[in-house]
C-alpha cells in the first residue's frame, strides 16, 4: 500500500517554465538573482533553460531574449548548494545541447517525451548518465494515457537508467483521485523515485500535488509566484509552507522563499498569474498549457475566439511539438464562421 514519504525533493521550475509566460525574455541578471535567492533558501534542484527545453528558442516556440546557455552557465556559476537541471525533449534539443549543458555545470537532466513516446528518449537518458548527471523520464501530457499505459512508458525510462520518473499534468487536466491512481500505480511497479509535475488551470495544483506525496511521490515541482505556463505551476513558497504544516520535510527555508518570491519573482511577472477564462478552457480541454499565448496571438489575428482554438486542439489531441497546427486549426475555424481577418 501507498503512504506518504516524509523527505520530499523540490524542483524549482520558474526559470523555465515560467519562460513560457513571460516569452522567453529572462535576462542572466535575473536569473542569476533568482538562483543566488533560492541556493541561499537550500532550493535541492533549480531548473534553467527555454520553456520548450534545450534546443527550444526557434520561431514556433517562440526565441530566447538570452541564449540558454548563457542562461545555464550564470546559474550553475551562481549556485552553491542547489543542482541546476536542464530540460530535453528529444528532437528540440539534441545530444550536443545536452553535453554543453553538463559541460557547463548542469546536473540534471529531465528527459521529456510525450506519455506514449519513452521509446524517444533512450539515448537521452544513456547519454545523462555517461554524462555524470541525474536523469529524470518526464511523461508529458499524463491525462492522455490510461493508467496502465503510463506504467508500460515509466517501466521503459526505468529500464534506460532513469533516477525518477514523473507524471507531468502538463494540461492540468488531472484530477485528485486520478493522480493518487497514477502514482500509486507506478509506486507498485517501479524501483526508481516517483515525481509529480502539475499546472494549476482547474485550481487543483496544489491538491494533485498533496495526492501525489500521498501515495508516494517523492520527487515534485513548483514555481515561485506560479511562474509557469497557462495558469503556472504548484506555488513552491506555498508548497512548502503547507508541507511544513503536514510535518513533511523539505529542507528549504520557507522565510526565504517567501522573499524570494516576493522580491524576485513577483516583479519579473508580466501579469499576476491566475486562472483566466483561457488558461481554464487548458485545464478543461486538456490542452497544453504552454499553448497559451500562441492560441492568443492566433485568436488575434484570425479574429476568433481563443477558446474555440483551444476546444479544438483539444479535440484533435494536439500536443507539445505540433504548435504550427495552433495557426492552421485558427484559420480553419476562421473559414468556417466566415470571419473577415483584419
Amino acid at each position: 500500500m501507498c503512504d506518504t514519504n516524509k523527505n520530499i525533493l523540490i524542483t524549482e521550475v520558474a526559470l523555465r517554465d515560467g519562460s513560457h509566460a513571460i516569452r522567453h525574455q529572462f535576462t542572466v541578471e535575473q536569473v542569476v538573482n533568482v538562483v543566488k535567492a533560492l541556493d541561499e533558501a537550500k532550493v535541492p534542484y533549480i531548473e534553467v533553460a527555454h520553456g520548450d527545453g534545450l534546443g527550444g528558442s526557434t520561431l514556433q516556440y517562440g526565441l530566447s531574449l538570452t541564449d540558454e546557455f548563457e542562461l545555464i552557465e550564470a546559474a550553475a556559476a551562481t549556485a552553491k548548494n542547489s543542482k541546476i537541471a536542464v530540460l530535453s525533449l528529444p528532437g528540440i534539443g539534441l545530444e550536443k545541447d545536452l553535453k554543453q549543458a553538463a559541460s557547463l555545470g548542469a546536473k540534471m537532466a529531465r528527459i521529456a517525451t510525450h506519455v506514449t513516446e519513452a521509446d524517444v528518449s533512450p539515448a537521452y537518458i544513456e547519454l545523462a548518465k555517461e554524462l555524470g548527471m541525474e536523469t529524470v523520464g518526464f511523461l508529458m501530457m499524463s491525462h492522455m494515457a490510461p493508467t496502465a499505459k503510463l506504467v508500460e512508458q515509466a517501466k521503459l525510462m526505468e529500464s534506460y537508467g532513469a533516477d525518477t520518473v514523473y507524471v507531468v499534468d502538463s494540461a492540468g487536466a488531472l484530477l485528485p483521485h486520478e493522480v493518487t491512481e497514477k502514482i500509486c500505480a507506478l509506486r507498485d511497479h517501479l524501483s526508481v523515485n516517483i515525481g509529480f509535475h502539475g499546472h494549476n488551470n482547474l485550481s487543483l495544483a496544489m491538491a494533485n500535488t498533496l495526492a501525489a506525496i500521498e501515495v508516494g511521490a517523492t520527487r515534485i515541482d513548483g514555481s515561485m509566484r506560479c511562474l509557469g505556463a497557462g495558469a503556472g505551476n504548484t506555488q513552491t513558497e506555498v508548497l512548502v509552507a503547507v508541507l511544513d504544516k503536514l510535518g513533511i520535510h523539505t529542507g528549504i527555508d520557507i522565510y526565504k522563499m517567501m522573499d524570494a518570491a516576493e522580491n524576485l519573482v513577483a516583479p519579473i511577472l508580466e501579469k499576476p498569474q491566475e486562472i483566466t477564462r483561457d488558461s481554464l478552457v487548458l485545464g478543461f480541454a486538456g490542452v497544453y498549457s504552454s499553448f497559451l499565448l500562441h492560441a492568443q496571438r492566433a485568436a488575434k489575428r484570425f479574429n476568433i475566439d481563443s477558446r474555440d482554438i483551444l476546444i479544438e486542439l483539444g479535440k484533435q489531441h494536439i500536443v507539445g511539438g505540433q504548435e504550427d497546427m495552433i495557426v492552421d486549426v485558427a484559420a480553419e475555424i476562421a473559414k468556417k464562421k466566415n470571419v473577415t481577418i483584419g
